[in-house]
C-alpha cells in the first residue's frame, strides 16, 4: 500500500501527535497527582488541536473542491450521517454481545472509563472526544488508509482491514471486535456517499452520545452494572 504523499503527511502527523507527550516528561518531573492528569489533559488537547489545524493544510485543495461544488448534496449528507450514527450504534451493540455470551469478555471498557474520568475532572477534554477526535480519526482511517486500500482490492478487505487497524490503535486489545465493527460501518458510509464528513458526523455523534450517557451516571452505578452484566454473562455460558 503506497499513500499519496499528502495522506502520508496526515498520517505522520497522527503518528506524531500520539507521541507528543514524549515532549511533556521535562514539565511533569514534580507535579503531583492532580497536577499531573489536568497537566496532561491540557496537553493532549492542545496536541489534538494543533494536529487538526495541520491536517487540515495538507487538505486544503480538497476542501476548497468540495466548497467550489454546485450540489453539495447537504439534505443528503444529514440523512447518512443520522442513519450512519444509527448503524454504528447497532454494529456496536452487536458486537458487544458476541463479546459478552460469546467470547466471554467483560462488558465496558477500562480505557473510557478512564478518559471519561478525566473529562470530568478536566471538562475541556470533551472537545477533543467529541469533535476533533473524530475528525482525525476519520480522516486518518477513513480517508487515507481505507480510500487507499479500496484503490487496491475490494470494499470488503480494505474496509475489514482499515478498521482492524482503527481497532489496534486504540490499545483497547478486549474490545478489537467493537473498534472493528464500529470502523467497518464508517467505511461503508464513507464509500457508500463519497463524502468524508459524513463518517466524521456519525462518529461524533456516537462519541458525543457516550459522553453524555457517562456524564449523567454515577460512576459507581455503571461498574455496578457492569457486575450485573458479567454475573448474567457467567450463568449464560454456564448453562451452555
Amino acid at each position: 500500500m503506497i499513500l499519496p504523499r499528502r495522506y502520508i503527511y496526515i498520517v505522520i502527523t497522527y503518528i506524531l501527535m500520539h507521541f507528543s507527550s514524549l515532549l511533556a516528561i521535562p514539565f511533569i518531573l514534580n507535579l503531583d497527582e492532580s497536577q499531573l492528569v489536568t497537566f496532561s489533559v491540557y496537553w493532549q488537547v492542545g496536541a489534538f488541536l494543533v494536529a487538526f489545524i495541520i491536517m487540515l493544510i495538507f487538505l486544503r485543495t480538497e476542501m476548497k473542491e468540495f466548497f467550489a461544488l454546485e450540489n453539495k448534496r447537504i439534505w443528503n449528507i444529514i440523512l447518512w450521517s443520522f442513519l450512519g450514527f444509527f448503524l454504528a450504534m447497532i454494529a456496536q451493540m452487536v458486537a458487544v454481545l458476541i463479546q459478552t455470551f460469546v467470547l466471554g469478555i467483560r462488558p465496558g471498557s477500562e480505557n473510557t472509563l478512564e478518559i471519561m474520568a478525566m473529562a470530568r475532572q478536566v471538562p475541556i477534554l470533551i472537545i477533543v472526544i467529541t469533535i476533533v477526535g473524530p475528525i482525525l480519526e476519520e480522516l486518518v482511517f477513513r480517508k487515507a488508509i481505507f480510500g487507499t486500500l479500496y484503490k487496491k482490492m475490494n470494499f470488503f478487505f480494505a474496509g475489514l482491514l482499515s478498521s482492524f487497524i482503527f481497532a489496534l490503535v486504540h490499545m483497547d486489545f478486549n474490545h478489537i471486535l467493537v473498534y472493528t465493527a464500529v470502523g467497518f460501518v464508517f467505511a461503508f458510509l464513507y464509500i457508500e456517499t463519497k463524502r468524508i464528513i459524513v463518517p466524521i458526523l456519525a462518529h461524533a455523534g456516537m462519541n458525543t452520545f457516550a459522553v453524555i450517557v457517562q456524564l449523567s451516571q454515577d460512576p459507581e452505578k455503571i461498574e455496578e452494572q457492569l457486575r450485573l452484566l458479567e454475573q448474567l454473562q457467567s450463568i449464560i455460558i454456564g448453562g451452555f
